[in-house]
């Protein structure tokens, strides 16, 4: 971005590849936003592991197998992951919800509307992405 353009002239937002939360854009990667991929020094040491992508395949079988309009929690995946542990896999199940709402292939509701997966906070459901008329 040159000196002479605006402030509404900045790139679109990213998405991070590990947590699924929106990068907004900033002047210190001007000239490299194009290979900036992750939001932050903790989700680049991170990176994306067997298990996280086994989450996000573990959402969308759950969701294969009920309604199309249904939705399921987080810690319904959690719990098939660990019967014992699985509110540790609570974060990383939302993780992966999130990089599915980036990909278009479900929606993180809060009371039956959509919210933006970035700053949810509290109870959520999954859903798959439903047409708008």
């Amino acid at each position: 971005m040159t000196s002479r353009q605006s402030r509404t002239d900045t790139p679109p937002d990213k998405t991070c590849v590990v947590c699924g939360r929106r990068i907004e854009w900033r002047k210190k990667w001007e000239n490299n936003w194009d290979e900036v991929r992750y939001c932050s020094a903790g989700c680049r040491q991170h990176r994306l592991t067997d298990a996280d992508r086994r989450y996000e395949r573990e959402i969308l079988d759950l969701l294969d197998q009920r309604a199309a309009t249904a939705t399921i929690c987080p810690s319904e995946v959690a719990r098939a992951e660990s019967k014992d542990e699985w509110r540790d896999l609570m974060e990383p199940v939302r993780r992966a919800a999130r990089r599915l709402v980036a990909q278009g292939e479900v929606e993180i509701t809060q009371r039956g509307s959509v919210v933006d997966p970035s700053t949810a906070k509290g109870p959520i459901r999954i859903r798959r992405v439903r047409p708008t008329n």
